[in-house]
């Protein structure tokens, strides 16, 4: 009963991670794509607090639970799948952690935009290549930890 558990923390916790990622995504996305400034203003605002209340737990619940699985299940820790997973998530992590500096930067440029009633600034632009230069990686990472997770490939 343990094991189902942490399980479907685990599943909970990853779908929250990536639900939450691709979701902030697309809507900065197309908030960014309407050149409105005063939506993309809002949605830098209410990214950022969604990234810190749901990435920022899940980045904490998802080793947390799956080095306890892997416990949990006797799994070596040096089954490839499993170093992949971590070398992969620690990737995303890497592209997370300088991705919500940036979402705060663009946050605060267009909430001085949309004050001053002005364009958005070359600045923010900056931000936001570099926003989806480091997004593109992870996104690509937890999509390999998914398939990892689920298929757990035995590699000889």
């Amino acid at each position: 009963m343990e094991y189902l558990i942490v399980k479907w923390l685990h599943v909970l916790s990853s779908t929250l991670l990536f639900g939450t990622g691709i979701g902030s995504a697309w809507y900065l996305l197309f908030a960014v794509i309407s050149k409105n400034v005063q939506a993309i203003a809002v949605v830098t605002r209410i990214l950022v607090i969604a990234d810190w209340l749901f990435t920022g737990v899940t980045m904490i619940a998802q080793p947390a639970t799956g080095f306890y699985l892997i416990h949990l299940a006797g799994f070596p820790m040096h089954t490839p799948w499993i170093k992949w997973s971590v070398v992969l998530f620690v990737i995303a992590l890497l592209c997370w952690l300088p991705v919500v500096w940036l979402q705060m930067k663009m946050r605060d440029v267009a909430a001085e935009a949309m004050q001053q009633a002005a364009p958005l600034p070359a600045q923010f632009w900056r931000y936001f290549r570099a926003w989806v230069v480091l997004g593109i990686p992870a996104f690509f990472a937890f999509i390999a930890v998914f398939y990892l997770m689920v298929v757990k490939p035995a590699w000889g």
